[in-house]
């Protein structure tokens, strides 16, 4: 039986590969890993559920929110945190321009433009640019411009080669 635990949320961490790499074995030997994988799947549920839970079961959803704007909610979005947080701004938008329910483009017009590119991703999944830097020896100037596209293909293939043998999710 191992003696310490380790609790992950999502698919991977940056603490469970750190505890893969070599220097860390002794560690990584000892410590058990338990993924909490979220509400991956549900998130439409969760929304539903959430806005019922502010309403005290009062209001129905489809009087809030329409059903096209809890898909872009959805699509777009990962984490209960985040789900909360711009349903939250979605609601606040809708108030001031006096809009009911909320619809799609309110929802667009609030969600950040870059949410899902490169680097928000692997912040979100433990991994910042300076410990990217520092995982494959290289400076964090490097790794944006990386992110970014702004790199020649044969040193960013090298790059992206580096970071998935470290098990980093691209």
């Amino acid at each position: 039986m191992k003696g310490d635990a380790l609790y992950c949320l999502g698919r991977s961490s940056q603490a469970e590969n750190d505890l893969r790499r070599p220097t860390l074995e002794e560690i990584g030997a000892r410590t058990e890993i338990f993924t909490l994988e979220g509400i991956q799947g549900q998130s439409r549920e969760y929304l539903v559920w959430l806005l019922a839970q502010c309403t005290a079961g009062q209001v129905k959803s489809e009087t809030i929110i329409t059903d096209e704007a809890l898909d872009v909610l959805t699509e777009r979005l990962v984490t209960p945190l985040q789900l909360g947080h711009y349903l939250t701004r979605a609601l606040e938008e809708a108030f001031q321009i006096g809009q009911k329910p909320v619809t799609a483009e309110i929802v667009n017009s609030v969600l950040a433009i870059r949410l899902n590119d490169p680097e928000p991703h692997l912040i979100r999944h433990g991994y910042p640019v300076r410990s990217l830097a520092q995982l494959i020896n290289v400076k964090p100037t490097e790794i944006r411009a990386f992110l970014g596209g702004q790199l020649p293909p044969g040193r960013s293939q090298e790059l992206k080669d580096q970071l998935l043998k470290d098990g980093v999710p691209l």
